[in-house]
Parts: structure tokens; C-alpha cells; sequence
């Protein structure tokens, strides 16, 4: 089908603000259903390959697609107040509703997305806006608090700070003068307003009204809209899909071995044919076609089979199983914590948890997005310092569901964590991290509140979902620790926990589900921009060999581009360093620097941000800086800088 394309689409809202769209549509003109992806992401360069190697492809297939910039991101007008505000989400009703009446739309519209897109577009769904239909979402969740990128289980999460830094520098860029002659005054006004998000998402320490804004999980059942949900289990947002399967009206999920990537791109492989996928989707709740949607398996999942450690995994081993959640085919087998270190031992074990802060090397990034090192590595430097159980396994055992951990633990201070992870220990000692969970000891309880050293309490850990299968011979390994650098930022003082009993309860799948097929990904288009510099990942872990201190250097080239359409030309780079020692977790410090470029001709804007996270017993201290220099022909450049610091108060962190 022909298509005709609108890449400089203006949409107005009630309040007289107008956002950037680009629009992919049948040429024919006729009304057509419509699917919307909203997000703060730069369409005009950052999201463009990827949003052209969806949205095109789908408007042939008979649909309108549009890709909007939400308000005060990219090249929309307006002002950007915090992920998911009221305000987007309002915006989000408006701009579906003006969709719906476009005489190019038939009325029926979708919303899809990835991560941020995931996020709004179930939140959206939540408010059923009555155009709305069925929404397919991409590696988010359901509960803003426990299980997104600022905390899981009430710990503080390294990726708080790094996720707050990106979003300043994001919120930094310019919009187009090909798009908007004012673009001068709204970067000035963009950084002016810039709200400081590391100091507010650093101050909701525990589940307030603040984090239960957006979590579907209040209220599974407001959602009307059909959800296609997807994660992978290389990506920290595997729960949400189950989730939805048990608690939503109409949903339905795939699971596979992927990072934070649309499926049909992502890595490690197999990749499926998404685009298919989505087709059937839309096809069925915006069409009304009966193509059998409602009636696929519930949870489509990948087992994942044992295969070596490997943190730039590009394919994984295992199977498509055509499942549902919970399932039939799994039971639960409840292993005590053995005083002989094995899961399912003698009574009476006394282990003191007390490790070094620099564990959690190898953790992974909290969302990895390719094959830069950043998945789960070799666990088995970590297992040596950890308090171990484990278990032969002469025939192999596949799990599948989450895992619950009851720990009695005495703590000998007010604070502190505990780390639980599921490992796969092949006959060569190597370790593969099949699932973890963390808990903060503050949020034992709701509200959360301080330990009272000497007093033993009973906790309980649900870890992450999985979908695993441990080879004949190979052990199960249960590793504790209170310690998971740089994943988590570390308690306000060292910590030692007394473990005096524990239950390990597995969801043992009998391995005997219907396997289920998935068609290949089809060949990715060629991308419209063309590449400067090539993009370069580095990440190196250094030690001092005197003092112990170590630190981890994530660096990130994006490469310099150039769309030959318009000519902007983009460039960005990234430098994480996270320092810290093992005795010490008032060392722990984060210093990221973002640089930016965006230049044609004789314009440019060129931004510079660092930040840095440090504390104390009693504070978390974060400061950045925000210098943008703008450039026109024949006039001089125009340096704009911001700075912000900000002193939280550790409360439950």
C-alpha cells in the first residue's frame, strides 16, 4: 500500500500549546485506524531508526502512525515537569481525542511503546480515553516504586541518579529552527524551568502518593484498552507482563531472552517478527478483524537453557513455550536454608551476612540495551563472597515464575539490605544469574521504618520472574549478600546481618508445556541517517592495588550522524564513573558527563552536563551543572549555564 508521510505535523491542545508530530498514513486518504507512540525522545534524530523501522511498515498495512514529542521534549512547545505528570497524561487524552477526529482517522486508535512510551501508554490506558482501544507496550511496568528505575524493593537504585543526569541532558536540547524559528527562546525557557528530578525522585524514599501516580498496579481493572505486553529477561522489567496476564481484564504477554529493546531489533537473538505481531494486534481490536488474537496463549515465553556466563550474550539458548500465568504446570517446592550451606539442609543455620561494598560487579545494568557489556556476567567472584546454599541437580530443573525468600534475620544497626540471587553453577564453578531480588530492611513493613539493632525479623523477598532451565549435573546456588555496587547505592553505614533461618520456595515447571513458534525477524531497513564517526562502548573496572578503592568507567561514543533530508547533524557521548571502597560506603560517588551536539551550517547548540551523587550517614548529596552554548551566523555565541545542588535527607535509604 502507498504511503505519504507528514513529518512536520502540528497538533494543538485545549491550552493553545502545539506539539511536534510525524505522521505516516495510507496516501489513499480514506479513514483509517490510528496508532499513536508518545515519548520526549527526539523524533527528528534520537528515536528516528527506530521509529522507521516500525511506523512506515504499519501505515502500509492500512493504519495512520504517529510519533509525537510530548510537551516541552523535542520539538514540542510547552513546558516538561516530570515523567508522567498529570500534564502528560492529560495531554495524552487530548491528543488521542484529536486524532479521532481527523478525517484520515476511522476513530479507533492504539497506543504503543517502549520503556517511557510503556510507561504512558498504560498509564493512558488506565484513564480510557474513549477512542482508545488496545495499547502494546514494551519493556515497562506496573509499579512505579517497586520495580522501575529509582527503587526496587524500597533500595535505592544506582540508575536514580543516571536515569535524572540523561533526562538533563535530554532536556537540554534544542528544538529545530527548521521546525521552530523561536527555538532561541524555548531553550532558554527549557533550561529555566528544568526541574531538578534527582532531587525529586531522591526525596520519595518510600510508596507515596507521588510514586502511586502512574502505577497501574492500584487498579489493574481501570484498564478497558486490550494489552500486548512484552519484556525480557535480560531487561529489568520482566515482571510486568505477568502481571498483566493475572490481574488485567484482556491482556496478553511474550517474554523473551531480551535487553531493553523493541523484539524485532533486540538482542540477545532470537529476535521474532514484531511487526507481525502488532499487525495481528491492531488488526484485531482496532479493526475488529476475528483473526483469533484474544485467543492466543496467554504468556508466550522463552525458557532460557544453561549456556556459559556471558555479558555481550548477542543469542541465548532455550525454547518458545505457549503457557499461561499462573500456570498448571507449576508447583511450588518450599527448600529450608540447611546449617550445611545446602538448600533444603539441616536445621539450625548461623551465617552472619556482612560483605564487602564493592560486590555486584558484574549485576548488570538495570536496563542494558545491547552488547556493550552490559547484561549479567560471570557471578561467581561475587558467589565466593557471598552466604551460599545450593543444590545438585542430577537432572536438571526448570523453574518458571517468581521465587519468594523468608529470612530471619538480627541486624546491628538501624539500616540495611539484602541482595538474593538465583544462580546456575555449571561443573567448571562459572555462575549464570537466572533471578535476584533486593530488599531494603526500612520497607519490611508499610510504611517503612528503622531496624532496632539486636532484634531478629522475619522478611520476606520476592525475587524476579524467570523462565529458566538448569542442565543435568549443573547446581542450583542461592547467593545472599547486603552489598550490590553499583546496582544499588549502599546503606548509610556498614552492616551485619545474623541469618538464623531461611525458606527458599522455587516454582518448579514440570517442563512439559506446549512449545510455541515464533516467524524470524524480517531484514531491519537501511537507516535514514548517515554515519559520521562510528559509535564506541567501553567499560573498564579499575583497582587500586594499595588501598582497595575500586572503580567502574562506563564510556559511550553515539557516534556523529547526519539525516541528509535536512542536514542536522547530532552527536552525544557519555562518561559514567562509580567509585567506591569495600569497608566504606560513605565513599560510594557517582560522577556522569553527557556531552551533546546538534549542528547545520552555521548553527549550532552544543550542551555540557556533569553531576555527581555522594553521602553521608544522613544525606545524599547531588549537584550538576548545565552549560549550553548557542551559535548563529554573524552573531556571538550565547552561553547559558545552570547549576543545581541539592542535600536529602536519608530516610529510608
Amino acid at each position: 500500500m502507498e504511503i505519504t508521510e507528514n513529518d512536520a505535523l502540528v497538533i494543538p491542545l485545549p491550552d493553545g500549546t502545539r506539539l511536534s508530530a510525524r505522521l505516516w498514513r495510507p496516501s489513499s486518504g480514506a479513514p483509517v485506524p490510528a496508532i499513536l507512540e508518545y515519548i520526549p525522545y527526539r523524533k527528528r534524530d534520537n528515536t528516528l531508526p527506530r521509529d522507521e523501522a516500525i511506523h512506515p511498515w504499519m501505515a502500509a498495512q492500512g493504519y495512520a502512525c504517529l510519533r509525537v514529542d510530548i510537551r516541552g521534549a523535542g520539538d514540542s512547545e510547552g513546558v516538561f515537569e516530570d515523567e508522567y505528570s498529570e500534564q502528560e497524561l492529560r495531554d495524552a487524552c487530548d491528543v488521542i481525542a484529536w486524532i479521532a477526529a481527523q478525517d484520515w482517522c476511522d476513530g479507533a486508535v492504539g497506543m504503543m511503546g517502549k520503556s517511557w512510551g510503556a510507561f504512558n501508554c498504560l498509564q493512558t490506558a488506565a484513564r480510557n480515553p474513549p477512542a482508545l482501544k488496545a495499547v502494546i507496550k514494551v519493556c515497562g511496568t506496573v509499579d512505579r516504586f517497586n520495580d522501575d528505575i529509582h527503587y526496587k524493593g524500597g533500595c535505592l537504585l544506582g540508575e536514580n541518579f543516571g536515569w535524572a543526569t540523561l533526562m538533563m541532558s535530554y532536556n537540554a536540547r534544542p528544538t529545530d529552527p527548521l521546525l521552530r524559528e523561536d527555538w532561541r527562546e524555548d531553550l532558554r525557557q527549557r533550561i529555566e524551568t528544568m526541574p531538578f528530578l534527582a532531587e525529586i525522585w531522591t526525596g520519595h524514599q518510600s510508596r507515596d502518593d507521588y510514586w502511586k501516580h502512574g502505577s497501574v498496579c492500584e487498579d489493574y481493572v481501570a484498564i478497558n484498552a486490550a494489552v500486548l505486553s512484552i519484556g525480557g529477561w535480560n531487561d529489568n522489567y520482566m515482571n510486568a507482563p505477568a502481571a498483566l496476564v493475572k490481574n488485567a481484564r484482556m491482556a496478553k504477554a511474550i517474554v523473551g531472552p531480551w535487553v531493553h529493546q523493541y523484539p524485532h531489533m533486540a538482542v540477545p537473538a532470537p529476535r521474532i517478527d514484531f511487526l507481525n505481531e502488532m499487525k495481528n494486534w491492531w488488526d484485531r481490536w482496532l479493526k475488529g478483524i476475528k483473526n483469533g488474537a484474544e485467543d492466543l496463549p496467554d504468556y508466550r515465553v522463552y525458557m532460557l537453557d544453561s549456556e556459559p556466563p556471558n555479558a555481550c550474550a548477542a543469542s541465548r539458548k532455550g525454547r518458545w513455550l505457549a503457557e499461561s500465568y499462573p500456570s498448571p504446570r507449576v508447583s511450588e517446592t518450599a527448600l529450608r536454608l540447611g546449617a550445611d550451606g545446602r538448600l533444603g539442609g539441616a536445621w539450625g543455620v548461623e551465617r552472619v551476612i556482612a560483605t564487602p561494598q564493592t560486590l555486584g560487579a558484574n549485576s548488570a545494568e538495570f536496563y542494558p540495551m545491547g552488547l556493550a557489556g552490559e547484561m549479567a556476567g560471570d557471578q561467581s567472584a561475587d558467589d565466593a563472597r557471598s552466604v551460599c546454599f545450593e543444590m545438585d541437580c542430577p537432572d536438571g530443573l526448570a523453574l518458571m515464575g517468581a521465587a519468594e525468600l523468608d529470612l530471619q534475620l538480627t541486624p546491628d544497626a538501624t539500616h540495611g539490605l539484602v541482595v538474593a540471587r538465583i544462580c546456575d553453577v555449571a561443573p567448571d564453578g562459572s555462575s549464570v544469574r537466572i533471578a535476584h531480588g533486593v530488599l531494603n530492611l526500612h520497607h519490611r513493613m508499610d510504611p517503612p521504618e528503622p531496624l532496632t539493632p539486636g532484634e531478629t525479623y522475619d522478611v520476606t523477598l520476592t525475587l524476579d520472574q524467570m523462565a529458566y532451565r538448569l542442565a543435568p549435573g549443573h547446581r542450583l546456588r542461592l547467593a545472599l549478600s547486603n552489598s550490590y555496587w553499583p546496582f544499588i547505592w549502599p546503606s548509610p553505614e556498614s552492616v551485619s546481618l545474623r541469618l538464623s533461618g531461611g525458606e527458599l520456595r522455587l516454582p518448579v515447571h514440570s517442563d512439559e508445556a506446549p512449545l510455541y513458534h515464533f516467524d524470524d525477524a524480517p531484514p531491519l531497513p537501511d537507516p535514514s541517517l548517515t554515519t559520521i564517526t562510528a559509535p564506541f562502548d567501553r567499560r573498564e573496572r579499575r583497582i587500586d592495588m594499595i588501598s582497595g578503592a575500586e572503580q567502574m568507567i562506563v564510556t559511550a561514543d553515539m557516534g556523529r550522524m547526519v539525516n541528509p533530508a535536512h542536514g542536522l547533524e547530532t552527536h552525544s557521548a557519555l562518561q559514567e564513573v562509580w567509585s567506591i571502597h569495600p569497608d566504606d560506603p560513605f565513599c560510594a560517588s557517582c560522577t556522569i558527563t553527557w556531552d551533546q551536539e546538534f549542528r547545520r551550517g552555521d548553527w549550532s547548540v552544543v550542551t555540557h552536563v556533569s553531576a555527581t551523587q555522594t553521602g553521608d550517614r544522613d544525606n545524599l548529596t547531588i549537584a550538576g551543572e548545565l552549560i549550553a552554548t548557542l551559535t548563529e551566523a554573524q552573531t556571538t555565541p550565547e552561553v547559558i549555564k545552570r547549576n543545581f545542588i541539592a542535600h536529602v535527607a536519608r530516610k529510608h535509604v
